[in-house]
């Protein structure tokens, strides 16, 4: 079973290589169309609604659009769906084998909420479908005809979403789960609602209809909710290697203040690329933010270390600090190890536990054993440099205990 660890653990990072691909491809095709769109030249003549003329890779581009659709149907028409659709199928699949798989360490934290694996599962995937459902509802209220205010009641919802989840999860999984959530928001979005649309249109001009314009014009408020949402979803989905961004009690803050940010952000570059002017005060209003979240982000980071000692041992935990091996390896985690993975780090240099990863009780460290197992005894990445000295001997204490454990 000890080499299933390391099978999983590429596992993982081969589903995060291809989120990160696919990810790059929705990503980079959004913010291409979103440019294009706002920098069409309308003023010209003819049934389009606006040209652009581009140039790369040594060659010239002439792209025109249609506000609802040609006079006819072209022979080939390039679908932008799947990069969207295999972005939210390798997200959702990192998260089965990070936060429910590893649901143990990195899902539920106990001190928040007395819940069993299988409830807080529930709630990760029920969380997902509910809150497309109550953005979904809102878009389609009459609400969609105010798009300023939908927005402000979307941010709301997503605030309250950050919030809830903080009140079960631990904080990376908080982050995580919120990115998620907004992703399903934008994936769901292309799914039934802009692709669908687009078909009808499609359809109406393959059966010599006039397609209706408001398909088109609710397509593009969803476009335009995920061209905002795009950069925040990028900043949680990168957070779980930072703990100053989720080991606070304000993390949920912190994740509100990022969308915010997304905001002034895309508003800066949609305004740019519309040639509407030059909104400069955008950058005094993100690095203001910023400046809040680098704040916020040092406060109440983890029980103090008395308090962390009485709390009693997970059966997760006890199933490894019960294990053949465990004082040798632990002794050998205190030495090598916790003058940096501490919640008071004494390695010069080192403010905050690296990644957040405690590793000074002893349920710290029977909490982290398979990542101790795999940085510190089958791979050398730990301590780094081997700053610490860590003798061959010490690392096979390590594997001969996780061994023993037999997970």
């Amino acid at each position: 079973m000890y080499d299933f660890a390391v099978f999983w653990d590429w596992i993982g990072f081969g589903v995060r290589w291809l989120h990160v691909i696919t990810a790059i491809a929705w990503i980079g095709s959004s913010f291409y169309f979103i440019a294009l769109d706002l920098g069409l030249n309308r003023d010209i003549p003819g049934p389009a609604d606006g040209e652009e003329w581009q140039v790369h890779g040594g060659g010239f581009y002439h792209i025109q659009k249609y506000l609802v659709a040609p006079e006819r149907m072209p022979d080939h028409l390039t679908w932008f769906k799947w990069e969207s659709y295999a972005t939210w199928l390798s997200g959702a699949a990192l998260l089965m084998i990070v936060y429910w798989v590893g649901g143990e360490l990195y899902l539920i934290d106990a001190q928040k909420a007395d819940l069993a694996l299988w409830q807080g599962i529930l709630i990760s995937a029920a969380s997902l479908t509910v809150g497309w459902l109550a953005y979904d509802f809102l878009c389609k209220s009459g609400l969609g005809e105010r798009p300023t205010l939908l927005m402000v009641l979307l941010f709301v919802l997503l605030v309250a979403m950050g919030w809830g989840y903080n009140q079960i999860f631990t904080g990376r999984a908080m982050m995580l789960h919120l990115g998620a959530f907004t992703a399903t928001i934008m994936t769901a979005n292309v799914f039934f609602i802009i692709m669908p649309n687009q078909r009808i249109v499609v359809d109406d001009l393959k059966n010599g209809r006039t397609p209706d314009p408001k398909y088109g014009k609710i397509a593009k408020l969803r476009s335009t909710h995920n061209n905002y949402l795009t950069l925040p979803v990028v900043f949680l989905m990168l957070s779980n290697h930072y703990p100053l961004a989720f080991a606070t009690k304000y993390n949920w803050i912190i994740a509100a203040l990022v969308f915010l940010m997304g905001v002034t952000i895309r508003h800066y570059f949609n305004t740019r690329h519309a040639r509407a002017g030059n909104p400069t005060w955008t950058w005094a209003v993100t690095a203001l933010l910023f400046l809040a979240i680098m704040w916020l982000s040092t406060a109440s980071m983890h029980d103090p270390l008395e308090e962390a000692e009485a709390q009693q041992l997970t059966p997760y935990e006890q199933k490894f600090a019960a294990a053949e091996g465990f004082e040798e390896a632990h002794d050998v985690v205190l030495g090598r190890c916790s003058m940096c993975h501490a919640r008071e780090p004494v390695w010069e240099g080192i403010l905050w536990a690296p990644k957040g990863v405690l590793l000074e009780t002893e349920a710290d460290i029977a909490q982290n054993a398979q990542q101790i197992y795999l940085q510190s005894g089958v791979t050398h990445a730990m301590p780094p440099a081997n700053v610490t000295y860590m003798e061959p001997e010490d690392r096979e204490a390590i594997v001969r205990w996780f061994r023993n454990a037999g997970l």
